[in-house]
């Protein structure tokens, strides 16, 4: 297990030979200490990667795209040593750490076939004068931030296409996940990556790294997920040097539920959308709007599915949530709950932290929550499900909306015609119709309004790391 910084190819420590301890969250012991890089590391990094993304531009977008391919049968051939990583630092169950690698790996594959696609125009100026030559130079060095929610999957959907445009990156993993980061860029190396395009520093000190690498030269794009709040404080400093910036930040998204729907395919679905890596996803659905007509049912059939939820270390068999990834998440959970508690909510199942070892909430069911409280308005990042009831169609579609989130939303209906009509009045860049689960490779990932800028994945995905360059020539 490396636990170095990787920096042009070559492991090392930090500068200052500081440690970062990694956590298991569902025992609260310290499984591994890795190094804690420092601005001076980040800076090297950047070199190191300007010094590699020049031939690396140069070279075919075939062997770019095979190199990427690669590196997907590497990640796939690795599943179940990354999954175990990820759910000891992480805490998730085994099953949904299986499907991060799967899910993780095949943005490889995907952009190994998008690399050589990479389209050029020509064409002929009105006037006649000149022609008109369009292509896509990659950007040069890209710097990402990850979050510690998918240690493989928010990487390799940033890295994956980057490469394939012909960029070198520099990455920061999260401080509470760096260990599956780390071996992922050891084992691209295996799969040929060239040495100095993946650059890996961790550091306990994330305001001091942004600062120097942001600065530097060579870089010239930043890609982040995360938080709203952190990504508004780091489109601020990016302005510094106008650097262009992709951001998938947070969610709140609303699952609606009509009078018509069949209960049990939304039970289901509610199950996907919001229980999913234990509840930890920015995707994952915040606020259950169901009309009068059909909340008694699916409100009690809610609440026995996730009853049967099984609450635990993701290494043991049968278990469906694990651990938060901190006390801290599990105080703000709580702190959200008992608020909606103490504006007339009611607890249909659980409502408090787990008395068992580890940073554990219990499933959380919550009725006749008020609309506009504080649990609407913050994404819980927790098993903690609020139901507002609602009888006017217009006021709902109004209060789904009534945020600065716009990130994914889910609709159940019978009624085609409405839930195609509703999905476009959400103010989401995601929706799911009938479907619990929104994410693919092969479609665009992001948000409206506060919840980020740019797409990530589809054919849209790999052009966010290239420059548009027109050049205007006669002959």
């Amino acid at each position: 297990m490396r636990t170095e910084l990787l920096i042009g190819g070559e492991w090392r420590q930090g500068a200052d030979d500081g440690r970062i301890e990694v956590t298991d969250p569902a025992t609260t012991d310290t499984i591994a200490e890795v190094a804690d890089g420092t601005p001076a590391d980040a800076l090297a990094a950047c070199d190191a990667a300007e010094s590699a993304q020049v031939a690396w531009a140069r070279t075919a977008p075939r062997e770019r795209s095979e190199i990427l391919r690669r590196s997907w049968e590497v990640l796939v051939e690795h599943t179940d040593e990354l999954a175990e990583l990820i759910v000891r630092e992480h805490g998730k169950p085994m099953a949904d750490a299986k499907g991060e690698i799967t899910y993780a790996a095949e943005f490889f594959r995907w952009n190994a076939e998008e690399t050589v696609r990479i389209r050029g125009d020509i064409g002929t100026a009105p006037s006649g004068a000149n022609k008109i030559i369009v292509h896509h130079p990659p950007i040069g060095v890209v710097a990402m931030i990850t979050p510690w929610n998918f240690p493989a999957a928010m990487i390799t959907r940033k890295l994956a296409p980057a490469l394939g445009a012909g960029n070198a990156v520099v990455i920061k993993p999260p401080k509470e996940t760096p260990l599956t980061a780390l071996r992922i860029a050891e084992l691209l190396g295996e799969a040929g990556v060239p040495d100095g395009l993946v650059n890996v520093v961790p550091t306990s000190t994330s305001g001091d790294w942004f600062d120097a690498v942001v600065d530097h030269r060579a870089v010239r794009m930043l890609s982040f997920t995360g938080s709203t709040e952190v990504g508004r404080v780091l489109l601020r400093r990016a302005a510094d040097r106008v650097l262009k910036t992709v951001m998938e930040l947070g969610g709140n998204a609303p699952f609606i539920v009509f009078d018509d729907a069949d209960v049990d395919a939304a039970v289901e679905g509610a199950m996907v959308a919001k229980m999913r890596h234990s509840a930890e996803t920015c995707t994952a659905a915040n606020r259950f709007f169901v009309e009068a007509g059909a909340v008694d049912e699916f409100a009690e059939k809610f609440a026995a599915a996730m009853g049967d939820v099984r609450v635990g270390s993701g290494l043991d068999e049968g278990v469906t949530c694990g651990p938060m990834i901190n006390a801290k998440a599990v105080s703000d959970i709580d702190g959200l709950v008992q608020g909606a508690v103490g504006e007339g909510a009611s607890v249909l199942l659980g409502g408090s932290p787990s008395d068992r070892t580890g940073f554990f909430y219990d499933p959380t069911v919550l009725r006749d929550v008020a609309p506009g409280s504080e649990i609407t308005r913050n994404e819980i990042f927790g098993p903690v499900a609020p139901i507002i009831t609602f009888t006017d169609h217009d006021d709902m579609i109004r209060q789904a909306n009534d945020t600065e989130m716009g990130l994914t939303g889910y609709v159940y209906t019978r009624d085609l015609a409405k839930g195609l009509r509703v999905s476009e009045q959400i103010q989401a860049g995601m929706i799911g119709l009938n479907r619990g689960a929104v994410s693919d490779p092969a479609a665009p990932f992001g948000g409206m309004k506060q919840s980020g800028l740019g797409r990530e994945g589809s054919t849209e995905g790999i052009y966010e790391f290239c420059e548009t360059q027109y050049i205007a020539t006669s002959w």
